[in-house]
């Protein structure tokens, strides 16, 4: 399978400011925290701990679910990583490195996150921070909601799981 030469280029970016960010905390550089950083970075979906471990599985990857959360934190830390909680007891991820800013809106009944972009929340952002004399540095927005254009009250990810 022939990858995307700019994922390939993202892709060396965040592995050499992981390996970076790995030795000047002292942190270990195993193949495992690699994989996983790999992983992550193939696909641009949210996803949770489970998700990742599974996938690592399907693809014949060894790493425990431990080595898992563990190099999360790692990447959250690193700013490789976001982590989000969208009103569920479970953290969701997303990449962080190269990936534009933007915001997400949550269906209440099926949990599907829709991203979206309108410059108008980063106009408000800068405002705001200037109002109250802030250094924004980042900002993060979730909209929760049930969809108002299907006569059951349901998304598009609502109606194929009922198809």
């Amino acid at each position: 399978m022939k990858i995307d030469p700019k994922i390939q280029k993202v892709k060396d970016e965040v592995r050499e400011l992981f390996t970076q960010y790995l030795e000047t905390n002292k942190q270990r550089k195993t193949p495992e925290r690699y994989a996983i950083l790999d992983e992550i970075y193939t696909y641009k979906d949210h996803f949770d701990v489970d998700q990742l471990y599974l996938k690592m599985k399907s693809r014949n990857y060894h790493v425990s679910r431990a080595t898992v959360y563990n190099t999360l934190d790692l990447l959250v830390e690193a700013g490789l990583v976001k982590k989000h909680q969208f009103g569920q007891n479970t953290s969701h991820f997303e990449q962080a490195y190269g990936y534009r800013q933007h915001d997400h809106l949550i269906c209440n009944k099926c949990k599907k996150v829709m991203e979206f972009c309108d410059p108008r929340v980063q106009q408000i952002s800068s405002t705001m921070g200037g109002l109250l004399k802030f250094d924004i540095s980042s900002h993060s927005l979730h909209l929760y909601g049930e969809p108002m254009t299907n006569e059951d009250g349901s998304c598009a990810q609502c109606q194929k799981s009922i198809i």
